[in-house]
């Protein structure tokens, strides 16, 4: 009796643990933007404590951004998505490569290859939210 009391009344059901509109890969490239930014003014600035600072910085923004697109991956995209786009997983792998790689680096390029690649899951997201 009193299952049947506290039982649901309405089953719902989202692709996504929460329903749509928490996920978005710009999370991860407003990060990856701030990891590149970082680089370039590094490069433009030869202090030790304004490195130390900017090394600290850049590093918390390229996990942010790992952060990021790992939970796109993980609670966001699922197995349609992948039989959709086969192309995700490698993506994905490469895109948190090249985040780790910006986040060791010093070098502009290595944060504009980031955004390259977020730039191509948030194409494919954006096609999934249409679908």
């Amino acid at each position: 009796m009193l299952s049947r009391l506290f039982a649901p009344k309405v089953k719902v059901s989202a692709h996504c643990d929460l329903p749509c509109g928490v996920y978005d890969p710009a999370q991860a490239r407003i990060e990856a933007e701030s990891v590149k930014a970082v680089q370039e003014k590094m490069a433009a600035n030869d202090d030790p404590h304004f490195q130390m600072r900017a090394t600290l910085i850049k590093e918390q923004r390229a996990e942010l951004a790992k952060h990021h697109v790992s939970v796109l991956w993980s609670d966001y995209f699922k197995p349609p998505h992948f039989e959709k786009y086969p192309e995700l997983n490698q993506l994905v792998n490469d895109t948190l490569k090249a985040l780790s790689a910006a986040k060791a680096s010093t070098d502009p390029a290595t944060g504009q290859k980031a955004l390259d690649y977020i730039a191509q899951i948030d194409k494919i997201f954006w096609e999934t939210k249409k679908a």
